[in-house]
Order: C-alpha cells, then structure tokens, then sequence
C-alpha cells in the first residue's frame, strides 16, 4: 500500500509576488475513474466533449509553453482511438491555431461520433494524416517533437499491434534525446499506478497530467505540467487533491521536478 507520503507532491504555485506550498495528491486508477464519472455526474454536469476539450487545449498549452513554435514547428500527434485520442486530435486543432505544422498519426481511428467530428474538425485547418501503414522511424525524423496520446490510465498490459511498433519506435527516438515527447495525461503503455514496468515504454521529455498526477508518474523527472483548471471546489475536497492556483488565465500549471519523493 502506498502511503500518504509517497502518494503526495509537495509543490509550490506562484502567483505574482505571492507562494503557497501545496501537497499535491497522486491518483490511484480507481480514484482516476471516480473523479471522471463525478465530473460526468448529476453534480458535476460536464459533458465528456466539454472535458476533451479542456484536457486538449491544456495540452496544446503546455507544449506552447515548453517547445514553442519557433524552435519546434512539427508536431507529430500520435492517437489512439479511445478517449485519450481525443484529447490528441483537439490538442492538435489548437497546436494549428498556436502556429505549429501537426500531423496525426492514428493507425486505428475512434469509431465514435465524436471521434469522427474531432477528425473532420482537423481536416477543416488542413492538418495532415499519416497512413495507417506509415514508416514510423522515417516520420519520426521528419517532426520536431511528438505529441503521445495512445493510451490512457485505463490502459494494462503490454501494447498490441498495431501500437506495439509505435510504442517501440518512440523508445529507441527518445533514448537519446534528440526528439521531445510530449505524454498525455500519463505515458502510453506505463502503468497507472507502477510508472514504466521493466522499462517496456518510452521516457517522455514531458508529460501533461490531466484533473491531478497518477501514481504511476510518482518517479518522472522531465518537464511535469498540470492541466485541468475544471475541478470544482467540493470535488477537490471531497478527494484531498490539494490542486495548486493556476496563474493568471493559464489552464496549466508547471510541476517542480524531482521532488516526488519528498
């Protein structure tokens, strides 16, 4: 069992001249389940697009902030079909707003309504899509960084086809360096809750966690950003996320790193 100390990340947010130290709770992969399904709820009242919506543009935000336009203009936008895809393809629309070149990469579309409409939405500000049969390792030279939104904490196992060649391929890129990747929320194929398992993933540069931190990103000691300024009060309470201020109209807030095992 993880204990309190292990399961908190003492921060401190700034805002002007002003700091509070915050203790910022890491999410177990059910208490990650519970507080989508409340945000969804009665009381909660968002609507999964609204909140898609929100954890992209965070996304899209944060990238701005650590890899701007003028040193990193191709964003390759790896997707899965689920929910996390989602947030990669509005990540993407706003990345084209921001001033970037994205590409998407979903070599197994969303089958869902709102899947198909995020695609097309894409297609208006003309981003490009790379075949389901694309040549990852040659597409990979070809961008300044990756946006990885594969898999997300309801994800266990090891990859399969068709994600396992990707998954691998961003492993051997991110080895040396040389290309940032960019986590959505949590690094596909890591486990949510025991970080990246005999090293069978990647090693993102950056990582965006969504609403609070997972557990399993408890060790990550790359650029650590919190997107999610959509969590009403009593949700916070009533979970001890101890979520800290986010700055101005910002809808991230920078993590300092290497203090999880404070």
């Amino acid at each position: 069992m993880f204990n309190a100390l292990r399961r908190t990340l003492v921060i401190t947010a700034r805002t002007g001249t002003s700091s509070r130290a915050y203790m910022v709770k890491y999410l177990s992969q059910t208490e990650a389940q519970q507080i989508d399904e409340e945000l969804m709820g009665e009381r909660g009242a968002y609507t999964l697009e609204q909140l898609m919506e929100l954890a992209g543009l965070s996304v899209a935000q944060a990238i701005a902030r650590s890899y701007p336009p003028s040193t990193h203009p191709r964003a390759l936008v790896a997707c899965g079909p689920g929910n996390q895809g989602g947030d990669g393809l509005v990540a993407a629309r706003h990345l084209a707003l921001f001033g970037y070149k994205p590409t998407l990469f979903y070599p197994k579309p969303g089958r869902n309504g709102h899947y198909q409409k995020l695609l097309s939405q894409c297609s208006n500000f003309q981003i490009p899509t790379l075949p389901a049969d694309a040549d990852i390792p040659s597409a990979l030279s070809s961008t300044d960084l990756v946006v990885d939104s594969i898999f997300g904490f309801s994800f266990s196992g090891a990859p399969r086809a068709p994600f396992d060649t990707v998954i691998s391929a961003l492993k051997e890129r991110s080895s040396d360096g040389s290309l940032p990747i960019v986590s959505v929320d949590i690094p596909s194929a890591w486990d949510v809750e025991k970080g990246n398992v005999d090293e069978r993933s990647f090693e993102p540069a950056a990582l965006v966690s969504l609403t609070a931190p997972k557990l399993g990103a408890k060790e990550f000691r790359g650029i650590h950003w919190l997107g999610g300024r959509f969590v009403p009060g009593w949700l916070e309470e009533k979970y001890q996320l101890n979520l800290p201020e986010y700055p101005d109209g910002e809808q991230v807030v920078e993590l300092p790193a290497g203090v999880a095992n404070l």
